[in-house]
């Protein structure tokens, strides 16, 4: 019975309708946001560090021996494997 006290005791909480309401904000035109995201895009690409040409040359060396080398052994593999299955299938 003392919890029911005190439980009626408590002070009351705020009602949400005692906040205000939140002040709605203006949002920008059309042009403004296209001109805000050229502004921004610009100022973003002065932060990047671009390669020399020196360094995408030897880049692009790389990933054409890259991918000359993964052919070879794709190449071979495959090779392997269908003579294999060949000589299995005259076993049969």
């Amino acid at each position: 019975m003392a919890d029911i006290e005190k439980k009626e005791a408590a002070p009351a909480k705020k009602a949400d309708t005692d906040k205000p309401a939140p002040a709605k904000k203006n949002k920008p035109k059309l042009t403004e946001r296209i001109a805000r995201f050229f502004r921004e895009y610009r100022s973003e690409l002065k932060k990047v560090v671009w390669s020399t040409p020196q360094q995408t040359l030897n880049n692009t060396i790389l990933v054409a021996v890259s991918v000359v080398v993964t052919s070879v052994c794709i190449g071979i593999l495959d090779f392997a494997f269908s003579t294999g299955l060949t000589a299995l299938g005259r076993l049969i």
